[in-house]
């Protein structure tokens, strides 16, 4: 029980990085790493490491994660630094979020086309294929596909 990579992930990492201000962390501080880069980060997998814990998913229980995860120059997560940024309300689905990524990876941030660290803003959706969709959940699935998600499956 896997939450894999849809167009909607890659999509909202891309909004989500872009709104973070320059020079902003996740406390509205200076943030150590430096102004917003010219490039931002890619994200390289192609199905997304997080475990979909399975007490949860025989309940049919759904929710947002929202990490704030920092990439260093090579497109690693720094596992030490990230950190539930909005929890789902269910510890073991930010705990979840939390390990899956630590297998992230990312082609990285550039600045004037060299590798820079950078700290974004990436969410984590948990969705059961049988449970009916959340509110204002449109972005994750497509008209027409009653009951298929880019969320979870065995």
């Amino acid at each position: 029980m896997y939450i894999r990579a849809g167009a909607a992930a890659i999509l909202v990492l891309s909004v989500s990085a872009a709104g973070c201000s320059k020079g902003e962390s996740s406390t509205g501080t200076t943030s150590e790493v430096g102004p917003r880069p010219d490039v931002l980060p890619s994200m390289l997998n192609k199905d997304l490491p997080f475990r979909y814990p399975s007490a949860l998913y025989a309940r049919k229980v759904q929710a947002n994660v929202t990490l704030r995860v920092f990439i260093d120059r090579d497109g690693r997560v720094v596992s030490e630094s990230t950190h539930v940024a909005e929890s789902s309300g269910h510890a073991s689905l930010d705990s979840a979020a939390v390990r899956g990524s630590t297998d992230l990876r990312f082609i990285p941030a550039k600045t004037r086309g060299a590798a820079v660290p950078v700290s974004i803003l990436f969410p984590v959706y948990f969705r059961h294929p049988d449970a009916p969709p959340l509110p204002g959940d449109s972005v994750l699935r497509k008209p027409g596909t009653q009951g298929q998600t880019s969320g979870a499956r065995r």
